[in-house]
Order: structure tokens, then C-alpha cells, then sequence
């Protein structure tokens, strides 16, 4: 059976802009007829990505999302002394299996890219530059799909697209399902973005005018966001090719990322850097469920944190009475109540790994 890992975390954010809309005002939604703001489960999972948890937990064992897979091939190339036209040929011959080639721009004729996003692992940039290798000897390359199979892999190191996923439009069979799903987070109370009027003066002006040299807004918004996201342990151990240590390594840094990770939206002006104030770990192999029900109905009160805490509890009692428990197990970090520890949460979630070789 399928041993799930689900986390629910509640996190208080101070007056940001964490992540934007296209007029640059924090996303929003409409809850239970009620306005909140807004996280992106995209956002979300880039700052994960981003997050130094991931960038030195998981070190070499990290993929890149790119267009430029092609020029790197192009540059080892010429690098290896092949004539440049007849490089261009050979890098689109083989960074063509990670996804169609942008024609080459007349005005930046050094440029190479792809038309989409690739999510290219550290192995298979390395088997599409051993590939440029061999270009360079003077061997043939592999045809279509051999091509693809001497560079894509349906499983490798990669922890990130293994838990994250990937989707190759033009070769579907090494797509990867991905094995954690993030929610978008909301508010669990009414919240709706402000306006900030700002002005920024002249350091140099000196006709005794105070006004300012440039006036500006810009929207922002504060509130305690519930995040949910669930991990299918059995698919990420599959995705890493039955790696079990890889993955609890990825596990307690999906972990401690989630907790303390944000995107990064005007950062510089409002020094957001929150850490997740509360935390429910579960683990178990019943169907899955998010706990957002808890705030179709926004929470009120003096402490909405306290109030946003106890409607998560009761409405997790509440599904666990009607359904059945939901979990086997669980660990809870409650920060203001002093319960538990972060460091005791990765290790709850490393122990999935555990109930698989059970």
C-alpha cells in the first residue's frame, strides 16, 4: 500500500508582496465568498527549490529548469574546437530531445535556446555532453528515439524533478509524475491587499523643495496562510530509481524548507522572512485530504493564529469521527504553545521510508 506523507502548516506573514499578480499586487482568491490573499502553488515550490534546506541538504542532486541545455552543448562544442555552424547542427541534434530549438536570432547569433522550460537532471546533462564528446571524436549520433533514451532517464538523482515532476512534450515516454503536490496557500481569515504611496527624494536637490523626485504605490498585504502538500513516498523512492537513503534525505529537506521558505516578492522592501508557527505532520496509507474546510468559514478573533490552529485540529478530529482515521500516526509543532520541534518533524517524515521497507 501507498504510505502517504501530508503536511499542514499554518504561517503568519507580516505587511509583503510575496508573490505578484500581472498589475504587481499580491495574488488573491475567493474563499468561501470571502476574499484572501494568495500564495501560488508555482511560487511555492520555486522558493522551495531556491531555499538553502534544498540547495545544500540536496547538493548535486539538483536539476535546472532551462531553455539554454542547448547552448551549454554549443559551448562544450566549440569549446572542443568544432567549426561553429557545424556545432549549432550538432547541439540542436541532441538538447532537440529536451524540447524544440528556438531558430537562430540574426541579431544575437551567439544564441541558443529552447521554445519551452526543460527540467534537465545532472545526469542527463552530463550523457548530452558526453554526447558533444563524441560529436567531437568524429562519431555518428544515435537516431530519434535511441537518441532520447542515451540522454533521458525516467529515474536518476534528480530529487527535485522526482518530487516535483516534469512534463516533455515531444518525448512523453521520460516524463516524470510528480510525487509531492503543493497547494496554493490562502489566508485562513478575510484579508485583502492594501496600497502603499510612496516617494523617493532627490539626495542632491538643493532649492530648499522637500518634494519628492518620484512617486510611486505599490499593493501589499499581511495574514496567517494555511499551506497543505502531500507526498506520495512509494512514486518519489520509484522516481529516484529505489534510492530509500536519497529520498528521506529529500524528505527532511522538503521539510524543513516548507517551514521556513518563501518566495521572495519584493523581499527588499518588506524583509518578509517567516517561519511556519505551526505544523501537522501525518503519515499513513489512507486516501488523502487537505484540511482547507477548516477555513471556508474565515476565522475571527483577537489571535487569529491561536484560532486558525485550534479550526485546523477540529476539523481534522472531525473527518478522522466521520471517516475514520485519516493517518496512522502524526507529530504536531505548535511554536506559540511550545509542542514539539522542526528537528522532530524531519525526522517523523524520514521515518516514511521505514514503514516502506515494513
Amino acid at each position: 500500500m501507498t504510505t502517504f506523507l501530508q503536511l499542514h502548516l499554518l504561517t503568519a506573514y507580516p505587511p509583503s508582496n510575496p508573490n505578484r499578480d500581472d498589475q504587481g499586487r499580491p495574488k488573491q482568491a475567493l474563499v468561501g465568498g470571502a476574499p484572501r490573499l494568495r500564495l501560488s502553488s508555482q511560487s511555492v515550490k520555486r522558493a522551495l527549490r531556491l531555499s538553502e534546506p534544498f540547495r545544500q541538504g540536496l547538493a548535486g542532486h539538483m536539476g535546472q529548469r532551462t531553455k539554454f541545455i542547448a547552448k551549454d552543448v554549443l559551448d562544450h562544442l566549440i569549446a572542443g574546437g568544432m567549426e561553429p555552424a557545424q556545432a549549432r547542427i550538432r547541439a540542436e541534434e541532441i538538447a532537440k530531445v529536451f524540447g524544440k530549438i528556438e531558430a537562430q536570432n540574426k541579431k544575437r547569433p551567439d544564441e541558443m535556446q529552447g521554445t519551452t522550460l526543460a527540467f534537465v537532471s545532472p545526469d542527463e546533462r552530463g550523457f548530452a555532453l558526453a554526447l558533444a564528446d563524441k560529436a567531437l571524436a568524429g562519431e555518428e549520433m544515435p537516431k530519434d528515439k535511441d537518441l532520447a533514451k542515451t540522454v533521458l532517464r525516467t529515474a536518476d538523482g534528480a530529487v527535485d524533478i522526482a518530487m516535483f515532476g516534469r512534463m516533455l512534450a515531444d518525448n512523453p515516454d521520460f516524463n516524470r509524475d510528480a510525487a509531492v503536490q503543493v497547494s496554493h496557500a490562502i489566508t485562513t481569515h478575510r484579508a485583502v491587499a492594501e496600497d502603499d504611496y510612496f516617494t523617493a527624494v532627490d539626495d542632491l536637490k538643493r532649492d530648499g523643495n522637500a518634494g519628492g523626485a518620484h512617486l510611486g504605490e505599490h499593493g501589499f498585504g499581511s495574514g496567517v496562510y494555511y499551506l497543505y502538500a502531500c507526498v506520495n513516498t512509494d512514486l518519489l523512492v520509484e522516481n529516484l530509481g529505489g534510492d530509500k537513503e536519497l529520498a528521506a534525505r529529500g524528505l527532511r529537506a522538503l521539510v524543513r524548507a516548507i517551514a521556513t521558505a518563501t518566495p521572495s516578492g519584493k523581499q527588499n522592501s518588506h524583509a518578509h522572512h517567516p517561519r511556519a508557527g505551526y505544523v501537522r505532520t501525518e503519515l499513513g496509507s489512507n486516501t488523502p485530504r487537505d484540511l482547507t474546510g477548516a477555513f471556508f468559514a474565515p476565522v475571527r478573533g483577537d489571535d487569529l493564529f491561536d484560532a486558525s490552529a485550534r479550526a485546523l485540529e477540529r476539523t481534522a478530529a472531525d473527518i478522522d469521527r466521520a471517516y475514520g482515521p485519516a493517518c496512522d500516526a502524526h507529530e504536531i509543532m505548535d511554536v506559540p504553545k511550545g509542542l514539539g520541534t522542526l528537528a522532530e518533524i524531519e525526522e517523523f517524515a524520514a521515518s516514511a521510508l521505514v514503514r516502506l521497507d515494513g
